[in-house]
């Protein structure tokens, strides 16, 4: 179990370390190198996703470790509540940034429109929080669209297992 403690609220969620092994251990180095501290849900889309994990209140992205494999083949769907890793059109580029589905998005499925998105986890609890982030004005910042007009810090992430 992972906590988001967020400027909103905590999420709480579970890895799926069995479907999604490489991809749950990445995420948990960056825990454990505290890396999520400070950065802010930078792309609020709603009915699509939240995404979060590597940027900077003023639009700076961080330093990340080398990008991961895609696990998107592992059986996971892009399902309402879900994490999944966010990439560029590399299908290997995932590194630290996550997103939270707010709706069953089965276009990031493996196989849907190209390799697809690996899902590594589900929110469990407060989904109200994801929601509420979600309902947020968005507009354009730091040459980004759809970055929340009132800033949503993750203050940190633990784990509990």
């Amino acid at each position: 179990m992972i906590t988001i403690k967020t400027s909103h609220g905590e999420i709480k969620a579970e890895l799926f370390d069995e479907k999604a092994p490489i991809t749950c251990e990445n995420f948990r180095t960056y825990i454990e190198d505290g890396f999520f501290a400070d950065t802010i849900f930078h792309r609020v889309i709603p009915n699509f996703m939240i995404q979060a994990g590597g940027m900077l209140s003023d639009m700076t992205q961080k330093q990340t470790r080398e990008p991961i494999k895609n696990e998107a083949d592992n059986g996971e769907r892009n399902r309402r509540g879900t994490l999944a890793m966010a990439r560029t059109a590399d299908v290997n580029s995932a590194t630290a940034q996550f997103f939270v589905n707010l709706n069953d998005n089965t276009f990031l499925d493996h196989g849907g429109r190209d390799f697809g998105y690996a899902v590594f986890g589900e929110v469990v609890d407060s989904m109200d929080i994801v929601d509420a982030i979600a309902a947020m004005r968005t507009g354009d910042f730091g040459g980004h669209q759809d970055v929340p007009l009132e800033t949503v810090t993750i203050i940190e992430v633990t784990a509990d297992d």
